[in-house]
């Protein structure tokens, strides 16, 4: 067990730290949790109202359904228009350089790339609207980084307007950032109106070209591969292994797979019947925690081991809002070879279990995000907008996590009680102090 740590611990460790230590794989995360997860959850709360789960209510709303569904497509089918803003924000400030200006920018640099160069007399908002959600994301996500390192690299060159130091502080920047987005908004708009010259024959009707439309296309294979089985077991081998080694592998694969799965997501609030989302971790595949440890909690419990015993009491609370760095970090997880194996064993087996039961229409598949914290059973509930056979999948996860997790918690158990009994007689023996006779001096 200690080879095999060593060996992770050195040919593992680095890289895969070095990945998680990325700023841009943190300023989209930081984006995605501070900018637009409210919005997603505020919205996500109007499309339940407007789609309720009862049958006559539906039918009741339905003639107020379009009014009720404003506040969503406000703000969760705005969150594209946000995370730009967002990621460049939060890249500029691990860039420890001004935010707000590369921010705002970036909205507007986003904005130019989604209308087409028409007259905006004629243009509806509902036309770009889907653009401006999750099929601009990934666009979003380029601006963002793309409007903070252009601006970045212009402060630090010569091509920029210096002003002298008496100026006031925001003048200066004011002019400092005038080269960087005459430069960007010249170029995105020559850019869209290339595109935007073209058309498109897009879900069965022509369409009139644009950047996020384009991407669409050119990735569509991609968010198709994507919204797969091979594709969710090798997500979920990857957030598992990079816990594994002490890394937050949740972070770091939504980091990267996010704009899929909110772009799979926001098409089965439409009727869409995508089954890889954001929910289908967090709230179906990640019971108590990553690697679903929620039955470790109550083993630990009951304990023969008092480590086990105190790490479970610790993680009880914590656990019923799906936290559990105090059991990865304290059976330990991490670095066990022993732990490892049904750490990364379970979710393969809880997702395998997930992806079968959506894709043959068990369960209605997720439609609305959430704060992960909201405990399992409700949160199973809500995600998939009020089938309560969601609650029953994650109760037929926990029971089959429990009984994969058993022999590997016994064996380790046995482990640590026999380290424990060890060190308890070790403690209980007398120190053996040699004394030596004195010495009998003559006379």
């Amino acid at each position: 067990m200690e080879r095999i740590s060593e060996i992770f611990e050195r040919y593992f460790v680095p890289p895969l730290g070095a990945i998680a230590s990325s700023i841009y794989l943190q300023a989209i995360r930081d984006a995605f949790i501070i900018f637009t997860l409210p919005l997603i959850i505020a919205g996500s709360l109007f499309l339940i109202i407007a789609n309720p789960p009862i049958g006559a209510l539906a039918e009741w709303l339905k003639p107020y359904q379009d009014a009720i569904l404003v506040p969503y497509e406000l703000s969760f089918g705005l969150m594209a228009l946000f995370l730009a803003f967002g990621v460049a924000h939060s890249l500029a400030q691990y860039r420890r350089t001004e935010a707000v200006q590369p921010g705002i920018l970036a909205m507007v640099v986003f904005l130019i790339a989604n209308v087409p160069v028409t007259d905006l007399n004629e243009l509806k908002l509902g036309q770009i609207l889907p653009s401006l959600g999750g099929q601009g994301l990934l666009v979003a996500i380029l601006v963002g980084i793309g409007t903070t390192e252009v601006v970045y690299w212009f402060r630090n060159s010569r091509y920029t307007i210096r002003l002298p130091k008496t100026v006031p502080p925001n003048v200066k920047r004011a002019f400092e950032a005038l080269v960087p987005t005459l430069f960007l908004i010249t170029v995105i708009w020559l850019l869209e109106w290339f595109i935007s010259s073209h058309t498109i024959i897009a879900d069965g009707k022509t369409q009139q070209l644009t950047l996020p439309l384009l991407l669409m296309e050119v990735f569509k294979p991609l968010v198709v591969v994507q919204d797969s089985y091979p594709a969710a077991i090798l997500e979920i081998i990857l957030m598992m292994l990079l816990w594994s080694v002490g890394i937050h592998g949740m972070n770091i694969v939504t980091a990267i797979a996010l704009p899929f799965w909110l772009t799979t997501i926001s098409a089965n609030a439409t009727g869409g019947h995508g089954i890889v989302t954001e929910p289908f971790f967090h709230i179906f595949s990640h019971l108590g925690g990553s690697g679903a440890t929620w039955p470790l909690v109550i083993y630990m419990l009951r304990s023969r081991s008092s480590q086990l015993r105190t790490v479970g009491r610790v993680a009880l609370g914590p656990a019923i809002f799906n936290i559990n760095e105090p059991v990865t970090f304290g059976v330990p997880m991490v670095l066990n070879p022993l732990m490892m194996i049904p750490f990364i064993l379970v979710p393969i087996v809880v997702v395998s279990i997930n992806y079968l039961a959506f894709s043959l229409g068990l369960v209605h598949v997720p439609i609305v995000m959430q704060p992960f914290t909201v405990p399992v059973g409700i949160s199973g509930f809500i995600a998939t907008g009020g089938d309560w056979r969601g609650s029953v999948l994650q109760g037929v996860n926990l029971v089959i996590s429990a009984l994969i997790y058993y022999p590997f918690f016994k064996s380790w158990e046995r482990i640590l009680v026999e380290r424990e009994e060890q060190a308890t007689q070790k403690e209980a023996d007398p120190a053996r102090v040699a004394v030596k006779p004195a010495k009998v001096m003559p006379g």
